[in-house]
């Protein structure tokens, strides 16, 4: 089975503090926090003007409006990692009350999926780590039912899932379709960016993955519908991380763009999926620079629709069309 179009996916890891927790502090980190969300209402915009439909996988303890509410909802099963640092329910016990601007986000979450083409998928419930020590398959799948009451919470139900940290976990899939969700976003293929726990995520894997954002060191990854479509859930890998802005490498922003659209031109050409990603606190410091490097994007994916045909697709309408080519 094979495309008659290219395609554009875009995918978001929506997690505030509780993705970034075990590594930075609030105050290290907040200026990215507190500005995410007029990074999120300056995406929507880009992605409305121009047609870009995405899939913000976001952890489920956003969709809460407090502690207490969160406290009431928690997982029957919790992971024991064994690296203590990693475990947010140990964060939320020493805790009193949580700042909603960097723990909770139910408004931003309704106002996402209120607009067109805009799927909300789970990043598991607590940011969850499933190649890490001290968790199992039972806490597992107690926290991906977490994570789908918590979204029915709201009205909304969850079909598609991103793997906190890029660990996915080939044990688990069989939970994800037992659980109805149809697809999850896989690595791109290569040891830079093979599955580790966060102690296999070497200074030379960040080293090479930072130089193979500007110079083409391993490949467009773009791929075929067929191999996502043969199994569920289907593996929809990352093609590439859209890394922030950063006043010191901004001299090489053209590099930076040219490795993201020559891609896409790869994809929109051969009729393949370019899946970009990123997450929204990428955007919330230097946000007028981000949202216009996105906005080059997105102007060029308007022309390779016009000139290719290229359909801009989330991750639940990939599935769709994934399945349509099977029946």
């Amino acid at each position: 089975m094979s495309l008659d179009h290219g395609v554009f996916t875009v995918s978001l890891d929506f997690e505030l503090y509780w993705g970034v927790r075990d590594k930075h502090g609030i105050d290290q980190y907040r200026d990215n926090l507190a500005g995410v969300g007029t990074a999120i209402r300056e995406m929507l915009k880009v992605f409305e003007t121009h047609g870009i439909h995405a899939t913000w996988a976001t952890v489920g303890f956003l969709f809460f409006e407090s502690l207490g509410r969160l406290k009431q909802n928690l997982p029957a099963s919790l992971p024991r990692y064994s690296r203590n640092q990693l475990c947010p329910y140990r964060y939320i016990e020493r805790a009193d009350t949580l700042d909603p601007l960097y723990h909770f986000a139910p408004e931003l979450i309704g106002h996402i999926a209120a607009h067109r083409g805009q799927e909300i998928a789970t990043h598991t419930f607590s940011h969850y780590y499933c190649l890490e020590d001290g968790q199992s398959a039972s806490d597992f799948k107690a926290d991906i039912t977490s994570a789908m009451a918590a979204a029915q919470s709201r009205g909304m139900s969850i079909e598609s899932l991103v793997f906190p940290r890029n660990q996915w976990n080939p044990d688990y899939l069989s939970i994800l379709n037992e659980m109805g969700i149809r697809c999850y976003r896989g690595n791109a293929s290569g040891w830079i960016h093979r599955a580790t726990d966060d102690s296999g995520q070497n200074r030379l894997r960040r080293a090479i993955r930072l130089l193979d954002a500007y110079f083409n060191i391993s490949g467009h990854h773009t791929y075929t519908l067929a191999p996502s479509a043969s199994a569920r859930p289907h593996n929809f890998p990352a093609s590439r991380f859209l890394r922030p802005y950063s006043r010191n490498l901004s001299f090489l922003d053209g590099l930076r763009l040219n490795r993201i659209t020559k891609a896409m031109d790869d994809a929109a050409i051969r009729h393949r999926i370019f899946h970009l990603w990123w997450h929204p606190h990428n955007f919330g410091k230097n946000t007028a620079q981000n949202t216009a490097f996105l906005e080059r994007i997105a102007a060029h994916y308007c022309r390779l629709r016009e000139n290719h045909g290229m359909r801009s697709l989330n991750m639940g309408e990939l599935c769709t069309l994934a399945e349509s080519a099977n029946a």
